[in-house]
């Protein structure tokens, strides 16, 4: 008999982007996936979506989801979805651009 695990994980045809990646208080190995020029101070999941949607993205939003190495955090929880579209680097590097000129006061 087989048995099928169904797994929490988003579809292979989206980008998964939590708002870890761009907190200039991390350093790459703790999560930071921008240069420091492009990070912000304490990034909230709803900085996250409206950069993203700023950015011409249309985000699918995961409130209850936590990042695996802040799961223990109240305010490390929520991600975004996006649709595969290119490079990750590139979504990740609109998305910055968006927020560090929209929240560029909260920024180093």
């Amino acid at each position: 008999m087989m048995w099928l695990l169904v797994w929490s994980m988003p579809e292979k045809d989206k980008l998964v982007i939590w708002p870890i990646y761009f907190d200039i208080a991390r350093s790459r190995s703790e999560g930071r996936m921008v240069s420091r020029q492009d990070a912000v101070s304490e990034p909230t999941l709803d900085m996250l979506i409206t950069a993203s949607l700023k950015s011409g993205f249309k985000p699918e939003i995961e409130r209850e989801k936590k990042h695996p190495s802040a799961w223990h955090l109240e305010e490390a929880s929520g991600r975004i979805l996006l649709p595969k579209k290119g490079s990750k680097s590139a979504a990740l590097k609109r998305i910055a651009t968006s927020m560090k000129a929209k929240y560029k006061k909260k920024s180093h």
